[in-house]
């Protein structure tokens, strides 16, 4: 591998672009198409190999000179609007509108940006996402808002696991911990709620079901290395999350209350939950607000749609034709503003990701209740196939006319 001071300006361009396409959250099939076509504009052939923790890059000039360079990176969360701003300089790129030491310039001038959204912001639209949740799986009016605060303390523990880089791994088995004691201590002691429900939905942010999603998806294409990666990755984050929310449960379980009758919401709350969850999440992912009302609606028709289907074909035909929906409508918008797809469609694919499914499958099997534990594990790896399979179809049906 050649020193970075060696490498030639249009190379350095080509890696640096990568990495941070890597860093906030680009699936590897979308990463490796698009920088190959930029590659090619530039008069380079570059293979890029993707996985969740490392890039593989290989680029070969008209000289015939090749260098590879492998970079250790760690994939970040998704950030639609530094995700937008990078296609916009790289399509310019593309078209050989800029060279690359200004497009360098520029990228690193994205990289270095302020976050969107303060923290406060962040942690309100972290709340009111857990509180969605909560009444979407059917939660009284004080178990809705015990499922906010604890989103809220959950998103708290997230920023300081990223200031204080904590070691990696733990944020996971600690936001367990925390989530379940505070859940059970109001349960305890403020008012009877279940606080098994709370707990899911006050962990919903971290619950690694977008992540699932994704993995099958590059299984799907083909990317086995990075899909089996990110499944992997996947999987052993709810692992710890779960464990950390159990070792609370068998060390306070006395504090377990005794539910009797529960006031259920009224029908009107779910339609207030469809109508802010879809806000609270693309602040989650960073998207201006701008991007909102194509977000509020790619995401109700995708939930429309599942919620229409469902019901009556089941939950699996409700996904795939949910996920249908959110990704016909994010090709169709992304065609005629010129922008990503993932700008509507990752925000739009949350709200339909199994990942309670398989936080559900970890708890009954931990009761031993092995049964239910294998049938919801079952359901989430049918449900995301399900999800995998809708997207799919949607390229075809509207093909997606940028790359990201």
């Amino acid at each position: 591998m050649e020193n970075s001071q060696k490498t030639p300006p249009t190379q350095a361009f080509l890696i640096e672009a990568a990495i941070m396409l890597h860093r906030y959250g680009t699936p590897s099939h979308r990463l490796e198409r698009v920088m190959s076509r930029v590659a090619n504009a530039l008069d380079i052939h570059g293979e890029f190999l993707y996985t969740p923790t490392a890039l593989v890059i290989s680029l070969r000039a008209r000289s015939g000179d090749e260098m590879t360079v492998v970079r250790r990176v760690d994939s970040g969360p998704v950030n639609v609007d530094k995700l937008i701003r990078f296609d916009q300089l790289l399509s310019r790129v593309d078209r050989l509108e800029i060279g690359t030491d200004v497009a360098m310039a520029e990228l690193k001038r994205i990289d270095e940006a302020t976050p969107l959204y303060r923290r406060p912001v962040y942690i309100s639209a972290c709340a009111v996402a857990c509180a969605a949740v909560a009444v979407f799986f059917g939660g009284t009016p004080w178990e809705i808002a015990a499922a906010g605060l604890i989103g809220a303390f959950v998103a708290g523990i997230e920023l300081l696991h990223e200031h204080w880089r904590w070691e990696s791994g733990l944020l996971e088995p600690l936001a367990g911990v925390a989530a379940a004691t505070s859940s059970l201590l109001v349960a305890a002691y403020v008012v009877p709620i279940d606080d098994r429900l709370v707990t899911l939905a006050g962990l919903i942010i971290l619950i690694p079901g977008l992540r699932l999603t994704v993995a099958l998806t590059e299984l799907a294409v083909g990317h086995l290395s990075a899909g089996v990666a990110r499944l992997s990755g996947a999987l052993v984050s709810l692992a710890t999350l779960v464990v950390g929310v159990f070792l609370v449960w068998r060390l306070l379980d006395r504090l377990h209350p005794q539910l009797g009758p529960r006031p259920l919401p009224e029908p009107y709350w779910q339609w207030i939950a469809l109508a802010l969850a879809p806000i609270a999440f693309a602040i989650v992912f960073r998207a201006r607000w701008r991007q909102w009302p194509i977000i509020s609606l790619v995401s109700t028709l995708g939930v429309l749609a599942s919620w229409g289907i469902g019901p009556r074909f089941g939950i699996e035909v409700g996904s795939f034709f949910g996920a249908l929906s959110v990704g016909c409508v994010s090709n169709l918008y992304a065609r005629i503003r010129d922008i990503p797809a993932l700008v509507s469609l990752t925000p739009g694919m949350l709200i339909l990701v199994p990942g309670s499914f398989g936080y559900r499958s970890l708890s009954a099997l931990w009761q031993h209740q092995t049964l239910e534990g294998v049938q919801f594990g079952f359901e989430m790896m049918l449900v995301g196939a399900s999800l995998v399979g809708g997207l799919l179809v949607s390229n075809v049906v509207i093909p997606p006319k940028r790359i990201l």
